[in-house]
C-alpha cells in the first residue's frame, strides 16, 4: 500500500479563523455590515474550522484539534447569539455578550500559555487575539472604546494566522523554509 502525502488541515483552519476575524474587525470598526461576519462566522470560521480541528485529532495534534474546534464553535456560537437577537429569539444583552466574550478568554488564556512551546508566530497569534478579547470585555462592560482598540489588535491577530497558513502552504511548494515561524518562547524539557 502507498502512502500519499496529506494535507495539513491547519491551512484551512488558519484562513477560517483570519479571515472571519478581520471581517468582524471591519464591522467593529464601522467599516461593514454584520451578513458577511454571519454568513462566513456558520461557514468558514465555523464549520471549517471545526472540520479543521477534527482532522488534526487525527494527526495527533492536541494543540489544533482543540485550538481550531472551539474556536469554530465560538464563531457558530457568535452567529447564533446574532440570529436569535435579530430574530427576538432569547435575545442577548450587551451583558450576556460579554459574558460569552469573558469565558472565551479564559479558554484563549490556556491556549495562550501552549502557544508559547509552539513557535514565535503561534505566540504573537495567541498574544494578540488574548489582547483582544481582553479589549473587548472593558468594551462590553461600560468602555465601548475599548471595542475600537480591539479591532486593530484582533486586526493584526488576523493577519498573523494568515502569515502561519502562508508559510504552511508555501514553504511545503518551495520545500524549503520561505517564511520563518520562528523559536517557541518558552523551550520544551
Amino acid at each position: 500500500m502507498q502512502n500519499s502525502k496529506l494535507g495539513n488541515p491547519a491551512v484551512v483552519g488558519l484562513a477560517g479563523f483570519g479571515l472571519t476575524t478581520l471581517l468582524l474587525q471591519f464591522h467593529n470598526l464601522g467599516i461593514c455590515g454584520l451578513g458577511p461576519i454571519v454568513s462566513m462566522g456558520f461557514i468558514f470560521g465555523g464549520l471549517a474550522q471545526l472540520i479543521a480541528g477534527f482532522m488534526e485529532q487525527k494527526t495527533g495534534n492536541n494543540f489544533g484539534f482543540a485550538a481550531f474546534s472551539s474556536y469554530g464553535s465560538f464563531w457558530i456560537g457568535l452567529g447564533i447569539i446574532w440570529i436569535f437577537n435579530h430574530f427576538q429569539i432569547y435575545p442577548s444583552t450587551g451583558t450576556d455578550v460579554g459574558l460569552y466574550l469573558v469565558a472565551w478568554t479564559l479558554i484563549t488564556a490556556i491556549f495562550w500559555v501552549g502557544s508559547l512551546f509552539i513557535h514565535s508566530a503561534m505566540a504573537i497569534t495567541f498574544t494578540t487575539l488574548l489582547i483582544g478579547f481582553i479589549l473587548l470585555d472593558f468594551g462590553h462592560f461600560g468602555f465601548p472604546a475599548m471595542n475600537v482598540a480591539a479591532a486593530y489588535v484582533l486586526i493584526i491577530c488576523a493577519l498573523a494566522a494568515w502569515y502561519m497558513m502562508a508559510s504552511i502552504i508555501l514553504n511545503d511548494l518551495a520545500g524549503r523554509e520561505l517564511l520563518k515561524s520562528g523559536k517557541a518562547w518558552i523551550a520544551k524539557k
